[in-house]
């Protein structure tokens, strides 16, 4: 049996990966072109494949299941996917050391750019949480991304929802039910989906968790339908990787 639930989550997380341009914010709205400045799109050869953010002038922020060798390019400035922005070539791939693709412990990886970004105008970092981050259960935070709307059809332009906090002890319970998992990853933020339609769905991963300004959670994994109310979208608590982070960023590479 746990060898089936391992098999069905690595299904999952090559689907998350997969169907990357099919990215579906539930219910969201487009973003205005003056706000969410840190969102970056990172991408194959020719498509959209997950989301991510800026930390930093030449290191963006994503999921660890986003790996993939065809990766080539994180595209900044835009939230429009048919201009251009401001492209940079991937160099290293730094996926967090104990990421476990079975259980998705430590979704977490940082990509490091070609060349640095002109920080200021359409480029802006998004700042990282302190160490002691206390979300609160229904405490209202957003999730950005690209790709289809809730009708199933195509869009290029970023997308965004609020979506509310939700226990620990009922994102632990939910998912204990769901078949594939088996448990709840440590060091997870719990947020939307639950009681809602209202969320991140394929391709929106590695995207931020924004609260309160901060890149508080970063797209790890959910419901594979993105329809069920039953599963919280699950995030990687980034207050829980600070010194990791502050690492990689210091030696300016992995």
């Amino acid at each position: 049996m746990q060898a089936l639930h391992k098999l069905l989550l690595l299904h999952v997380l090559t689907y998350l990966g997969r169907n990357a341009l099919g990215a579906k914010i539930i219910n969201g709205v487009k973003v205005p072109e003056d706000s969410m400045l840190f969102m970056a799109s990172v991408q194959t050869t020719d498509k959209h494949w997950c989301g991510g953010s800026l930390i930093s002038d030449n290191f963006v922020l994503t999921a660890a299941h986003c790996d993939n060798n065809r990766l080539v390019r994180v595209v900044l400035g835009t939230h429009d996917l048919r201009k251009t922005g401001t492209a940079r070539t991937i160099v290293q791939r730094c996926k967090h050391p104990d990421y476990r693709n079975d259980t998705v412990e430590n979704d977490i990886m940082l990509l490091k750019l070609s060349q640095s970004v002109p920080v200021g105008g359409k480029i802006q970092l998004i700042r990282l949480p302190p160490p002691n981050m206390n979300l609160q259960p229904n405490q209202m935070c957003r999730v950005a991304g690209w790709g289809e709307t809730e009708a199933g059809r195509g869009v290029d332009d970023l997308r965004v929802v609020d979506v509310s906090v939700v226990d620990q002890n009922i994102c632990r319970h939910q998912w204990s039910n769901a078949g594939w998992i088996p448990r709840l990853p440590a060091n997870v933020i719990c947020a939307g989906g639950y009681q809602t339609f209202k969320g991140a769905c394929y391709g929106d991963s590695g995207g931020p968790l924004v609260c309160n300004g901060m890149a508080a959670g970063v797209v790890s994994f959910g419901d594979k339908d993105c329809s069920d109310p039953h599963f919280p979208t699950v995030y990687t608590d980034m207050s829980k990787f600070h010194a990791w982070i502050d690492q990689i960023l210091k030696e300016k590479g992995c």
